[in-house]
């Protein structure tokens, strides 16, 4: 006996495909759904983690920027210290100066030259005086410049040549000279050698920068 199947069968089939193609797409979508929203919640959970790291940099930031003030302040104190401890420092070096600017002068005339007045700013000293040549002036500021740990940088200012008369039958050409000399400031070494050379010297050579040598 022959079966024969009246039924849409071509319809049936294609209702089933077509249920089946609809089940597979809201499978992928919620599939896709539940993959984006779990991206999304990982992108929360960066974004929130980076803004909290973001909060702790800003404070730490802040709290760097107070202690470089600090600092900057701690180190213009200690500029200013500095200062004020150089300036003492220079006071109690440049007491010395004087004595050892006249013990230098005495050792370093050379005969034939008299010093007349002697002014100081600072750190410069000029000298006035009378030479009995122009070559007696010239050995002066070679000594000046090469033999004197307390003098430097000799520059003359002016010589004149002039006549001075001894008596009324007696007189002799002189040069009137200026020069000015610097100080060096006294170090260590240069105090030490500054006191040996005091005590070395005889007690009534001081007055000897005065006069003639």
């Amino acid at each position: 006996m022959i079966l024969i199947n009246l039924l849409p069968h071509r319809e049936a089939a294609r209702k089933r495909r077509r249920e089946s193609f609809y089940v597979s797409l809201g499978a992928a979508a919620l599939v896709g759904g539940v993959i984006a929203g779990a991206v999304f919640l990982w992108y929360q959970a960066q974004i929130s983690a980076q803004r909290s790291r973001n909060t702790v940099l800003q404070s730490e930031n802040a709290r760097l920027d107070k202690q470089i003030k600090d600092i900057a302040t701690l180190q213009g104190e200690i500029a200013a210290l500095r200062a004020r401890q150089q300036a003492v420092e220079d006071l109690q070096s440049d007491r010395n100066v004087p004595v050892h600017l006249l013990n230098e002068l005495v050792a370093q005339l050379p005969d034939g030259v008299y010093v007349s007045t002697m002014r100081q700013e600072n750190l410069r000293v000029t000298l006035q005086g009378v030479a009995q040549s122009n070559e007696r002036v010239s050995e002066l500021l070679r000594n000046l410049a090469n033999s004197s740990p307390w003098l430097a940088r000799p520059e003359l200012v002016e010589i004149v040549a002039t006549t001075v008369s001894l008596s009324p039958r007696d007189q002799r050409r002189v040069s009137n000279f200026t020069i000015r000399v610097g100080l060096n400031r006294p170090t260590n070494d240069a105090k030490g050698d500054g006191a040996v050379n005091s005590a070395s010297r005889p007690a009534g050579s001081s007055s000897a920068a005065a006069g003639p040598k």
